[in-house]
């Protein structure tokens, strides 16, 4: 409930209210430090990065209960962070059941907070309320400061255990919770140092979903600090603007509704553009929902028959035609979703999918009504998007046949394949590999220098089709597309299933010159768009091929970089003179020679293809292979500086 529902007597009483009586213990805290990984995930950079997240979701939800207007998150010399808020601040009476202060509680006693129904918080996220006392156990030490009642209260904890007890340090004109913690090295061996972008990035969703919250980053261990500050009056709605900003949309404004049912808050806000893929970005209590759930299956129902209804309403579709399916109506749709509920219920793999199924009933009537009534009384946007899902109806049963040709019967289908695939003879996905090879020069010298029990090789000539500017029929009809979703076995798009790859490591292997990494680059854009979940699941990998050869002797040494040459020159013998080979391409080494630098998994160095960030990587594919020049050609301006190695 935001305090502008609420009469200045009312939010007082509220601010009141929240004290010691709303904070529940559940259990204790011995097993965190023994078993970080179960409350963090693990204790790699994603589970240092987690923890700054477990504190910011606090404040986050102080916003959301309308008591924040402000957050400030600082990295601070050393790795420290700092999380300031201008909430009620933590409550600093004593707590009943421990007799302890409640902020003591909390960040000392695991599932102890104000999120288990006690009246502290209508909805909030975090770590299921055990975030606090998590980080607190997680860390080296950690200091909380809190304003409240006109004065300033402090404790200290160290790996969890109170150093001293709650103290009055100085008085104060306002109120909230500074938290200032150092991540554990005994805990985060891999590492304790912060990345400010990761950060940002996910700050600037924060703010993009909560309207008109204030929440900065500044990074200190620079001599010059870098400070970034976000602020979106517009919430979701500014968010598909900053999504769509390297593509061409099909009408203005974004499209954005919120409504609640049962105590359920629903936004959604979309645009349509004139590309080909959908972007769905889903989330229940400011979590990143990845794998959907209910509240994306209701959208998507909701979606689907409010355009069939309107477009049969109003003759676009004629009687003895088939309604536009769900993927057409998605077609170029670029989505934000994001719902509060005062208990939700994550399942799935990773723990990012909504399972309350009254949320599917919830959103679905609550989106109809209101994206019913928009198109009726916005004639020419709704006539755009009619003809934009009829265009890619079109598209689809033009594609269908085509379709039919990408799929296997009994197995891979050579035929198809004409004097391309050269297939390994195992037949366990686990150990089988494909090498996608640039010309048939290289692809000759592949296939020889290959072991053919575990690798297959398919080459192929030139540059594929730039998916990201082509329509389902066009890539379809792409006979080099056509041939790695055969080979792969998997299917594509909507209907892939990657249980049924036929090989767990997918290896681009191109030239290491300016046409090699644009080959590289269109490769990934169709692996992203169409076959993501290889991505996803770490099958595709970039073969590193060496960029010189040095003899000296019988001595013989590939290297990576002139930089790498240099240094290896000044370490061998003066006499006699090392014959340097520099390869251009691929092609340039023999069988055996390719096989001994990029093939052989004993001496080969592989870079595995991830996504961390799935926002920015469709930010960067938009813009680095769409219609737009501009975004290009400014993304190429400002990092020009840092290339090397490009062939000329």
């Amino acid at each position: 409930m935001a305090d502008e529902q609420l009469t200045p007597k009312e939010v007082v009483e509220l601010r009141e209210e929240y004290d010691a009586s709303q904070i529940q213990v559940l259990e204790g805290l011995e097993a965190v430090r023994k078993r970080p990984g179960m409350y963090i995930g693990s204790t790699s950079s994603e589970g240092l990065h987690h923890l700054v997240w477990e504190i910011v979701d606090n404040s986050i939800d102080e916003a959301m209960a309308g008591h924040a207007e402000n957050i400030e998150v600082i990295i601070e010399p050393g790795n420290l962070i700092v999380v300031k808020d201008d909430g009620r601040g933590i409550p600093i009476d004593i707590q009943a059941k421990t007799g302890r202060p409640a902020v003591e509680t909390v960040f000392t006693i695991l599932h102890a907070g104000g999120k288990f129904g006690g009246g502290g918080y209508k909805v909030s996220g975090g770590l299921h309320g055990v975030g606090s006392s998590v980080v607190n156990a997680l860390s080296e030490y950690l200091e909380v400061d809190v304003h409240k009642n006109g004065k300033v209260y402090n404790q200290r904890y160290e790996r969890g255990a109170v150093m001293y007890d709650l103290k009055e340090t100085g008085t104060t004109d306002k109120s909230g919770t500074v938290v200032r913690f150092k991540a554990d090295a005994e805990i985060f061996q891999e590492t304790t140092v912060y990345d400010f972008n990761k950060l940002a990035t996910r700050i600037r969703e924060l703010a993009f979903l909560n309207r008109g919250l204030s929440i900065s980053i500044e990074d200190q261990r620079d001599a010059e600090p870098v400070r970034l500050q976000y602020q979106y009056d517009g919430g979701i709605k500014s968010y598909v603007d900053y999504l769509n900003q390297s593509k061409t949309v099909l009408y203005e404004e974004p499209i954005y509704l919120e409504d609640e049912q049962d105590g359920i808050a629903v936004e959604v806000a979309l645009q349509h553009t004139d590309g080909y893929h959908m972007n769905i970005m889903s989330f229940a209590n400011n979590i990143h929902t990845y794998e959907g759930g209910m509240h994306e299956s209701g959208f998507k129902t909701a979606l689907t028959r409010i355009i069939n209804d309107y477009a049969r309403r109003n003759k676009f579709i004629k009687e003895n035609e088939d309604n536009v399916s769900g993927e057409d109506v998605r077609e170029g749709l670029t989505v934000v979703l994001s719902i509060k509920h005062p208990d939700p219920q994550f399942e799935g793999q990773t723990k990012t999918k909504l399972g309350n199924s009254e949320v599917r009933t919830i959103t679905d009537r609550l989106f109809s009504e209101h994206f019913d009534r928009f198109l009726m009384e916005n004639p020419q946007t709704s006539k755009k998007i009619i003809e934009k899902a009829l265009l890619a109806a079109k598209a689809r049963l033009a594609a269908k046949r085509a379709r039919e040709v990408t799929r296997k019967k009994n197995g891979l289908e050579i035929s198809n394949l004409p004097g391309k695939l050269a297939d390994c003879s195992s037949k366990d996905p686990e150990k089988s590999e494909i090498f996608i090879v640039e010309g048939d020069s290289a692809g000759g010298s592949a296939k020889q220098g290959r072991s053919r029990l575990f690798q297959a090789i398919l080459p192929i000539r030139g540059k594929i089709l730039n998916v990201e500017k082509a329509s389902l029929d066009r890539i379809l009809a792409n006979e080099e597309i056509r041939s790695l979703f055969t080979a792969m076995g998997t299917g594509f798009g909507e209907e892939f299933e990657v249980e049924k790859a036929r090989y767990h490591k997918l290896i681009i292997m191109t030239d290491a010159d300016v046409d090699g990494a644009h080959i590289r680059t269109l490769l990934l854009t169709l692996f992203y768009r169409y076959m993501r979940p290889v991505v996803e699941a770490g099958f595709v990998y970039i073969a590193q091929p060496p960029l010189y050869q040095v003899k000296q002797g019988k001595k013989e040494a590939y290297l990576d970089s002139e930089k790498e040459l240099e240094d290896y020159l000044k370490e061998i013998p003066a006499t006699p003179k090392p014959f340097i080979q520099r390869y251009k391409g691929l092609g340039e080494m023999d069988a055996e020679q390719l096989w001994e630098t990029t093939m052989n998994p004993e001496n080969r160095r592989l870079l595995q293809v991830t996504v961390d960030d799935a926002i920015e990587a469709d930010l960067i594919f938009d813009m680095l292979m769409g219609e737009k020049v501009e975004p290009r050609r400014d993304f190429i301006e400002e990092n020009a500086q840092y290339v090397q190695n490009i062939d000329i």
